[in-house]
């Protein structure tokens, strides 16, 4: 439970330190202020860092942002080692995070169920019951009986 606890901090300050550093102090264009940091998962061991980020843009920004990211690796692995002041510092991997694209597809899926609903719902707006609006059977009043009795 402590290694998960340490694995944890680490991986917050990780996602920290990355995200500061290129805000501030990388230059490459290629990562502009269109590359966010999503999550950061660290190993049980804590040697390797997996790194998620979003790119608002097209597939040609999210291509140069994985390279650009790819070649200040080690710029930002030495800064995360200056921050953490631990023995060994993870390596970093950065991957692309499938998220946004994920939550867009659900909107799109809710935007469909949304637009049928209201067809359903336009078609069904004039509709009378087909037998009756209380389709269930209802057992026969004791007046009805007495009369028919006689």
């Amino acid at each position: 439970m402590a290694d998960n606890a340490r694995a944890k901090r680490l991986a917050d300050l990780i996602r920290e330190v990355v995200a500061q550093k290129l805000q501030r102090g990388i230059k490459d264009p290629r990562l502009g202020s269109h590359v966010t940091i999503t999550d950061t998962r660290v190993t049980g061991d804590l040697r390797e860092a997996t790194v998620f980020y979003t790119v608002y843009g097209d597939d040609e920004e999210r291509a140069a942002a994985a390279a650009g990211l790819e070649s200040a690796k080690g710029v930002l692995r030495s800064e995360v080692g200056r921050a953490a002041g631990i023995k060994f510092t993870p390596t970093l991997t950065f991957v692309a995070d499938a998220l946004p694209d994920t939550a867009r597809n659900i909107e799109d899926l809710l935007d469909r169920a949304r637009q049928s609903d209201a067809q359903v719902r336009e078609a069904s707006a004039g509709a009378a019951y087909a037998g009756g609006a209380d389709p269930y059977r209802k057992p026969e009043s004791d007046d009805e009986t007495d009369d028919t009795a006689e």
